[in-house]
C-alpha cells in the first residue's frame, strides 16, 4: 500500500473516531470500574437470596436489604436505620453498592473485610440481633438452601460459607456509570457542564480524598480538617468519635473512612450523622470544613452536576 494512501486511511479513521466522540482511555486520578469481578454464579445467587431473607434477623422481620435497598442506591434513605426490633442504630447507613472496593468496612473502619462486616451486623444486638449458631441451624434445615449450599460448597452449610455467599453477592454489586464511559474514552458520555464540574472538583482539591476506582473508600480522613464541624453542629455522640472507637488513640478522634462518591446522588442524607439532607448541602459542608475554601455558587452547581454522572447502572439484582 502506498504511504500516501495509508496516511489518508488513517486520517479518515481518526476523523470518524473524533466524530463519534471516542478516544483512548483517559489518565485521571479517578479510575474506571473494571466490570463485575469473576465470581461463582451459584454462590452469588445464594448470597442474593440470603441478602433479601428477613430470617437472618432474630425475629424474622429484617433482611440486609431492609437497610440496604438496592433500588434506592444501596441505602434506606433514613437519617438512621431501624434495627430488627425497632431500635434506631447510632450512625447513618452507608451504601452497600461497590462496597467490595472499600479498603475497610463501616464508617470507623473496624471491619477489615466484607466478611467481617457481615458477621458483625448479623450478631449486632441492635441491627439484626441473631446468634450465628441459630442462623446456621435454620439454613441447614431449609431444603432449598441446603441443596444450594451442597452444590456450591464442598462442606455445605457452615457459618463461613453463609458469610462467604453474602459477601460474594455484595462483591457483584458494581455500578459502572456514564463517567466511567467518559474515562474509557467516550467524550460524549457526559456533557460540557459535567466535564467543567469534574475540572472544578479537581481544581478545588476534592480529588485528594475522592479518587481511585471507588472515588473514595480507600483512606481515613479527619472530618473537620479546616474547622470544628462537631462544635458547630453540637449534640456530640459516641459515633462522632469515629476511628477513635477502634484504636483509642486521641489522634483518631473524628477520623472516618472517606466514603465512596459512586451513586452519591441516590444516597441522601449524607455523612456518618446524616446531617446533610441534599447533595448541595453536602458540598457546602465539604467546602467549609474539609477544603476551607469559598467558591461561587456556579462552581458548586457544576460540581453537583459532575457528581450526578456517578450514578451507576443497576444490575440484575
Amino acid at each position: 500500500m502506498r504511504p500516501s494512501l495509508l496516511r489518508g486511511l488513517l486520517l479518515c479513521a481518526a476523523f470518524v473516531i473524533a466524530r463519534a466522540g471516542v478516544a483512548g482511555p483517559l489518565d485521571e486520578p479517578i479510575k474506571p470500574l473494571q466490570g463485575t469481578p469473576k465470581l461463582d454464579p451459584a454462590r452469588v445467587e445464594i448470597g442474593r437470596k440470603l441478602f433479601h431473607d428477613p430470617r437472618l434477623s432474630a425475629n424474622g422481620k429484617l433482611a440486609c436489604a431492609g437497610c440496604h435497598d438496592l433500588a434506592k442506591g444501596g441505602v434506606d434513605g433514613r437519617f438512621r436505620s431501624v434495627g430488627f426490633d425497632g431500635q434506631t442504630v447510632g450512625i447513618n447507613t452507608p451504601t452497600v453498592l461497590n462496597s467490595g472496593l472499600n479498603f475497610k468496612q463501616f464508617w470507623n473502619g473496624r471491619a477489615e473485610s466484607l466478611e467481617a462486616q457481615i458477621e458483625a451486623v448479623v450478631a449486632n444486638p441492635v441491627e439484626m440481633g441473631s446468634k450465628w449458631e441459630d442462623v446456621v441451624t435454620w439454613i441447614a434445615k431449609d431444603k432449598d438452601y441446603k441443596d444450594a449450599f451442597g452444590k456450591a460448597y464442598k462442606d455445605g452449610v457452615t457459618k463461613r460459607n453463609i458469610v462467604d455467599a453474602i459477601a460474594t453477592f455484595e462483591r457483584s454489586l458494581v455500578t459502572p456509570s456514564r463517567f466511567d464511559r467518559y474515562l474509557l474514552g467516550d467524550q460524549l458520555a457526559i456533557s460540557g457542564e459535567e466535564k467543567a464540574g469534574y475540572a472544578k472538583f479537581k481544581q478545588y482539591g476534592c480529588i485528594a480524598c475522592h479518587q481511585g476506582q471507588n472515588i473514595g473508600g480507600n483512606m481515613f480522613q479527619t472530618f473537620g480538617v479546616m474547622g470544628n464541624y462537631f462544635q458547630a453542629r453540637g449534640n456530640p455522640t459516641d459515633a462522632d468519635l469515629g476511628r477513635f472507637g477502634v484504636t483509642k488513640r486521641d489522634g483518631d478522634k473524628h477520623v472516618f473512612k472517606v466514603p465512596s462518591l459512586r451513586n452519591i446522588a441516590l444516597t441522601a442524607p449524607y455523612f456518618h450523622d446524616g446531617s446533610a439532607a441534599t447533595l448541595e448541602d453536602a458540598v457546602e459542608v465539604m467546602f467549609r470544613y474539609q477544603l476551607g475554601r469559598t467558591a461561587p455558587a456556579e462552581d458548586k452547581e457544576l460540581i453537583v452536576k459532575f457528581l450526578k454522572t456517578l450514578t451507576g447502572e443497576k444490575g440484575a439484582w
